[in-house]
């Protein structure tokens, strides 16, 4: 697992260093640093998958980063630098200077690599942007083999993934109940059980077309219902339906990163998905998840006060307040309560109601 995030010179952050535990809930202002966090994690992943120390700034994981003038903090030194630190493997760090393109970067890369950045470990490091695809009639198959195969950052490959992985079992941690019987014990049966509980009663069926690379994805309510295209279910269930199958076909302690599960879900669904991640966590996951939700984060809370599913010290919280401000961290307590409510975190429902309050108040 990693303990550590350290960022020098890269965007905003002039040396910034994170701690990360089972559960690392970013959140904040827009345009504040947190998707640069994760920004700087990819970029050390993508450094890694390749073997010619060469980073590109624009194209893997959805990454439209620009020149490496448009990366560089400014007051670096012409480069910057992405370390990681955990128990197993101690400290792997990756330094970025300019390409003679600039729209590159040469890499220099750590000597020992953490686990989940091993070519060996399929699906240790899995990562769903917020730009996930919406409903799809059709999908394209990645040219990968099978023991290779993730859902990719914008679940573009969910379809092929169900198809050739769905079989396999689910660790019983992450199963929706302890108690599920087999039959419900595999990828695609517990990915329709979970999904069921965040947005509602859900069968999934997959098929390819022979002879091609396209596959399809299709759903129904139950037994009885007709199949129906994704195109007639809405968008909750597309953009939910990665992180949950992401979740299922990681091996332990892999690293997931999300961002915005909340996307298009009711409020219901997204304090269900907080609480489906908070149990990921518990069953051996790491997990990284930007959210601009009250209700995903309430989801969390209720997972470690009122279920108890993970220890308050697994979880922690990093509050991006402005542009400027220090980066606060934020822990929970054993009630699912928050160590401190700075200004600004999640409290626009009591201003809000205050306001109206207000309003309501004779004259």
């Amino acid at each position: 697992m990693i303990r550590h995030l350290s960022i020098k010179g890269f965007k905003r952050f002039q040396d910034e260093r994170f701690e990360l535990r089972s559960l690392t809930v970013l959140a904040g202002r827009n345009g504040t640093g947190k998707t640069s966090t994760i920004h700087a994690l990819l970029l050390a992943r993508h450094a890694t998958q390749r073997a010619d120390n060469i980073a590109e700034l624009n194209g893997p994981f959805g990454l439209e980063l620009g020149w490496f003038d448009d990366v560089i903090n400014v007051n670096a030194d012409k480069s910057f630098s992405v370390a990681l630190e955990d128990h197993a493997d101690g400290s792997a760090v990756w330094t970025f200077i300019a390409g003679n393109t600039e729209l590159y970067a040469k890499v220099s890369l750590p000597r020992k690599l953490p686990k989940i950045f091993s070519p060996a470990v399929a699906r240790g490091f899995q990562y769903l942007s917020a730009e996930r695809i919406g409903p799809r009639i059709t999908q394209k198959a990645a040219a990968l083999p099978q023991e290779l195969l993730e859902i990719g950052s914008s679940g573009q490959h969910i379809a092929q993934v169900l198809e050739k992985l769905g079989r396999q079992i689910v660790p019983i941690s992450r199963r929706t109940d302890k108690a599920d019987p087999e039959e419900f014990s595999s990828v695609k049966a517990q990915t329709e059980r979970w999904l069921s509980r965040i947005v509602r009663n859900i069968q999934l069926d997959t098929s390819i077309f022979p002879g091609t690379d396209v596959l399809s994805l299709r759903f129904r309510n139950d037994g009885a219902s007709p199949w129906v295209r994704p195109t007639n279910m809405g968008f909750g269930i597309s953009y939910s339906l990665p992180i949950i199958t992401a979740a299922m076909t990681a091996p332990e302690n892999a690293l997931l990163i999300v961002e915005n599960p909340e996307a298009h879900l009711h409020p219901a669904g997204q304090s269900e998905i907080g609480i489906f991640l908070t149990r990921m966590a518990a069953a051996g996951l790491q997990i990284i998840v930007e959210t601009h939700s009250d209700h995903v984060l309430n989801g969390i809370r209720r997972a470690i006060g009122e279920s108890k599913t993970l220890p308050a010290d697994d979880a922690i919280v990093h509050y991006f307040s402005d542009g400027e401000a220090p980066i606060q961290p934020l822990t929970f307590t054993p009630t699912g309560g928050i160590s401190q409510w700075p200004l600004g975190f999640f409290d626009q429902y009591q201003l809000d109601i205050a306001n109206i309050s207000r309003i309501r108040r004779p004259r």
